[in-house]
């Protein structure tokens, strides 16, 4: 019989045991690599069982990023303490604020320790999301309704504030954020209110936003350069008003039945 080796081995039997053993090597090497961020796991119990899995965390490796940056991974994160209590003894009991919830970093309001300096443009790795007054190239389209001095209301319907600025994202000619100038008690501060978190009425020239209440803009977190946002301030801002949906009412975190 053409292409046995044996009586009972040919060679497409032994094409499709090599295939068997070449895909569960490649199985084994993505769920190895899959794991070079985001492992070890934190055990909820505390002490110091590694929690891995199989297979384990591999090696670190090097990786040289568009900016000419060299980071590791796997490579140590920096510790994130969410300010909040188990609500029962046991482990993995749900997780309860200790504070504000959506300063917290607890569920919806959570986010991840991205790295703290601007998402950079490909070309001349420049930051990518600036306000307009950063880049006068960037203008809003005539079409469109212009946001800046049309006033921002909360969920409860007061008024939070004013639209002072837009910002602009340069790799995608979008606006990504408003900036806001709301009241609080340390006096008037800009706050960045993201562009998907609210609705505009051009006839009333008004912005709503259910997220959160008007009071609690207040509570924004800030960006340290006025003309630039980091990742790690992106994901702070976007935690804040997602965090907002469930945490803004005490209504919204009870069950609806």
């Amino acid at each position: 019989m053409r292409g046995a080796i044996t009586q009972y081995m040919d060679v497409p039997q032994l094409t499709l045991y090599a295939f068997w053993i070449f895909f569960a090597g490649l199985i084994l090497y993505l769920r190895r690599e899959d794991k070079r961020e985001g492992y070890p796991l934190k055990p909820d119990t505390g002490g110091r069982v590694t929690v891995q899995g199989f297979p384990s965390v591999p090696k670190p490796k090097r990786f040289l990023l568009a900016s000419g940056r060299v980071v590791l991974a796997p490579r140590v994160e920096p510790a994130s303490s969410p300010a909040a209590d188990r609500s029962e003894g046991w482990a993995g009991a749900p997780l309860v604020p200790a504070g504000n919830p959506m300063l917290d970093a607890v569920g919806p309001a959570a986010y991840a320790q991205r790295e703290d300096e601007p998402d950079a443009m490909l070309d001349g790795h420049l930051p990518r999301i600036v306000p307009l007054r950063a880049d006068p190239e960037f203008f809003l389209a005539a079409e469109d309704p212009d946001p800046r001095g049309m006033d921002v209301f909360g969920a409860d319907r007061r008024r939070a504030g004013t639209v002072t600025e837009a910002w602009i994202d340069r790799s995608e000619a979008v606006v990504r954020y408003l900036e806001v100038s709301v009241a609080s008690p340390a006096g008037a501060r800009a706050v960045l209110l993201p562009m998907n978190m609210l609705k505009i009425n051009p006839r009333s020239r008004s912005i709503y936003v259910r997220a959160i209440n008007a009071a609690q803009f207040a509570d924004v977190p800030p960006v340290a350069n006025p003309d630039q946002v980091t990742l790690r301030e992106e994901d702070m801002i976007m935690a804040y008003y997602g965090g907002g949906t469930l945490f803004a009412t005490p209504e919204r975190a009870e069950p609806l039945l």
